[in-house]
């Protein structure tokens, strides 16, 4: 019978098939060699900021009520590769229940012998960074509070960048900036001594910001040197319309202390805003204070 013989290819040798192989990895090879590497994420830098509480307060009560803030700040400054850690540090003058605003004792009026016991008074959570007299407009514990801030300062590697505070806590704030300005005459001896100290605990740096809420100006004299000249630190202010704790003439004061200072006013009384429409002002402060800024 006749047939066709069916013809197949005879396999490339073994050497030429490991030859062709080698020569596709090498090509792969130079091929990814000529492509440049990827650029690796710039490394994310704290922004360490003090959160000053007000008179009565703590800071961890502090703490449990600007959390919003804290969150929506962490959000907002993650595209700048900024983390902020925020330090929230408690006054040192312990206040008694008789010393909060509005404080009525356990059962007074209740009847015979009515009213809270000494324990009692004593076992509040509130605290303050200094004292009013209220007959020489002093400042009692001043230096105790400042040297506080100094402690707490010193225990944060490389010092802080800026500073939050409420109240009594805005009004320290101010104060805390202005210190730390290079170049600002204080007080000798003993009157500057913490001074000295918040210097020393922050490594010689400036504050980049000052944020204060509700706050106010410091009156007494021997705080002059704290205004005159004016702040320079950058501070942004938050004034409530409805404030009825601090008197708007006392926080304008220290609005006109501050060189170019920027000013936000909410519809609320003597809290932070904590919404997202009140905290973005204050992301966008800080923000443009730091951008650019060596960390």
């Amino acid at each position: 019978m006749g047939g066709r013989t069916a013809q197949q290819s005879a396999p490339a040798p073994a050497s030429d098939s490991a030859s062709a192989q080698q020569n596709k990895n090498q090509n792969s090879n130079s091929t990814k060699q000529q492509r440049p590497p990827k650029p690796s994420p710039p490394p994310k830098k704290e922004l360490k900021i003090l959160m000053l509480h007000g008179y009565t307060q703590s800071g961890p009560l502090f703490r449990a009520k600007t959390r919003a803030v804290e969150k929506l700040m962490a959000k907002a400054l993650a595209p700048l590769n900024l983390v902020p850690a925020l330090i929230y540090p408690t006054a040192p003058t312990r206040l008694s229940a008789r010393d909060i605003p509005g404080y009525e004792r356990r059962g007074a009026g209740e009847g015979e012998g009515g009213g809270g016991s000494e324990e009692e008074e004593n076992e509040v959570d509130s605290w303050a960074w200094w004292r009013r007299d209220e007959a020489s407009g002093e400042y009692r514990f001043l230096e105790e509070g400042m040297e506080r801030l100094a402690e707490t300062i010193s225990e944060v590697e490389g010092g802080v960048d800026g500073v939050v505070g409420f109240s009594q806590g805005g009004s320290v704030a101010a104060v805390l900036a202005a210190a730390m300005e290079e170049g600002r005459a204080v007080p000798e001896g003993k009157e500057g001594e913490w001074v000295r100290k918040v210097r020393e605990a922050n490594e010689g740096r400036e504050l980049k910001f000052a944020v204060v809420y509700s706050g106010f100006w410091a009156v007494p004299e021997r705080l002059g040197w704290v205004y005159e000249p004016k702040v320079r630190t950058p501070t942004l202010h938050f004034l409530g319309s409805l404030d009825t704790v601090v008197d708007e003439g006392r926080s304008r004061g220290l609005v006109e202390r501050c060189e170019d200072p920027a000013v936000v006013v909410h519809p609320g009384g003597h809290y932070v805003p904590v919404s997202k429409e009140w905290v973005m002002p204050l992301v966008g402060f800080i923000r443009k204070c730091v951008e650019g800024a060596k960390l």
